[in-house]
């Protein structure tokens, strides 16, 4: 990809438009909230790029359709939207399985399958750089993770079973994969429990502070009735013991992440799969956001495919990831589209801080390769959303590749390098905006 190169005046002006449009009635409404936010994106070039999707896209879709390996059905398959390689971690599936797999579905969508891959290579990029690696050292990382994704690719267009390519638990990962795994069967829903609630006149509540806003009579109704909604989108096999929804206490929370910063959220405790304190279960209802990618999807019948973000969210997640949260779900409150889904006791996000070892590095970034290979090949005609996605996305992928095998790693070295320096680039101009209070709506105040 050749990245176009403007002035730092230029993409200063360009960068704060496209956070406008994707950041503006949010930031306008809790600009603390984004303070923060941006605070984290400050941070390093990687914080700024996880958070920065909607500049990304910005970027890619001046070309969106360029390249060997997009046509009409490889142009059409569901994708992660914001796979970076932090956005790996463990969760327990619905048949009690403890996977390390994607993670973070928010910004799922359909479009380019080589849109994930362009934006996991830059953030290899962006890590190598980090880590002190040279861009040879880059290239490699960059070039095992096609391998792997190719390898993986072919081997499910072309009918291996479920044994040669195994998910990663506890009997096949390695490495830092497993010990995210071990680290996540350690964890206990108690544990979870106890740091968010309290025991009152011999029933749990929510405990007081820690970010919990206690919610007036009239939200609390608001917020019951949104969750009797959700309660209909659950699928039969969740709703075996009626009295695991009981609902015994909500509170409000409002996010200030780098992906959640602004959008209204609240937490709800219900009874569980027993009368025992120590089952009950913690779910999460939040405002869906726009993603990034849809601004430059134009299919209409992608657009229109979805009733609203929550729904959008919750089919995408359910399409990319196989056993998917029980728990998960959507439903609308005040009129906006919302997630609902466990907070789950046993998440460990993949920890790149301790990574180092090169032969190590490479290890993990092929597994990388090869977890997003399944994503890519689990949404596909068999996946129950057949309308969108009418065929079989990894023998789709598989073709496009075959093409043009040798191309296929030079595709994603050349971007990584590329668009890695131009996201290093661009958050040196971001924290000069947002230092000089030349963000609208975070002006820097007076001392």
């Amino acid at each position: 990809m050749s990245v176009p190169q403007p002035t730092a005046d230029q993409r200063g002006e360009e960068i704060l438009a496209v956070f406008d449009t994707a950041f503006g009635e949010l930031l306008a409404a809790d600009p603390a909230a984004f303070r923060v936010k941006f605070r984290k994106m400050a941070a390093s070039a990687f914080a700024f790029y996880r958070g920065t999707a909607c500049l990304f896209y910005h970027d890619l879709g001046r070309d969106q359709h360029a390249g060997p390996y997009v046509d009409d059905r490889t142009g059409r398959v569901w994708i992660h939207g914001d796979l970076h390689a932090e956005n790996f971690g463990t969760y327990m599936d619905s048949q009690g399985r403890l996977i390390f797999n994607v993670n973070d579905f928010d910004e799922a969508y359909v479009g380019p399958f080589t849109w994930d891959l362009k934006r996991l290579a830059a953030s290899l990029a962006l890590i190598g750089y980090t880590k002190a690696l040279s861009d040879e050292q880059i290239t490699s990382l960059v070039r095992t993770y096609a391998a792997a994704y190719r390898e993986r690719v072919h081997d499910l267009a072309t009918g291996a079973k479920s044994d040669e390519v195994p998910p990663f638990t506890l009997d096949t990962a390695q490495g830092p994969l497993l010990d995210a795994l071990r680290a996540a069967r350690s964890l206990t829903r108690f544990e979870l429990l106890d740091s968010m609630t309290e025991i009152r006149d011999f029933e749990r509540r929510f405990a007081p502070g820690g970010g919990s806003i206690e919610l007036d009579a009239a939200t609390r109704y608001k917020v019951l009735a949104a969750f009797d909604g959700y309660l209909e989108t659950l699928p039969e096999s969740s709703l075996a013991r009626p009295d695991s929804y009981r609902v015994k206490d909500v509170v409000g929370r409002r996010g200030i992440g780098i992906g959640s910063a602004g959008l209204p959220s609240y937490n709800i405790l219900l009874e569980g799969n027993s009368d025992a304190l120590e089952n009950d279960v913690v779910i999460y209802l939040k405002q869906a956001q726009t993603p990034a990618v849809s601004r430059h999807i134009t299919d209409p019948a992608v657009r229109g495919y979805f009733q609203h973000e929550g729904h959008r969210t919750v089919i995408s997640q359910r399409a990319l990831q196989a056993h998917a949260d029980p728990w998960l779900g959507w439903t609308e409150l005040d009129g906006a589209g919302q997630l609902v889904a466990e907070v789950s006791p046993y998440a460990v996000d993949l920890d790149w801080s301790d990574i180092d070892d090169l032969d190590e590095i490479s290890s993990v970034v092929a597994d990388l390769g090869r977890a997003t290979a399944t994503m890519h090949a689990a949404a596909d005609d068999e996946s129950g959303h057949s309308e969108l996605v009418p065929f079989s996305t990894e023998r789709a992928i598989d073709a496009a590749i075959a093409a043009d095998e040798d191309g296929f790693g030079d595709l994603l070295v050349d971007f990584a390098h590329g668009y890695g320096a131009r996201a290093r680039a661009d958050h040196q101009i971001f924290v000069d905006l947002f230092r000089n209070g030349r963000i609208p709506g975070l002006q820097r105040p007076a001392m």
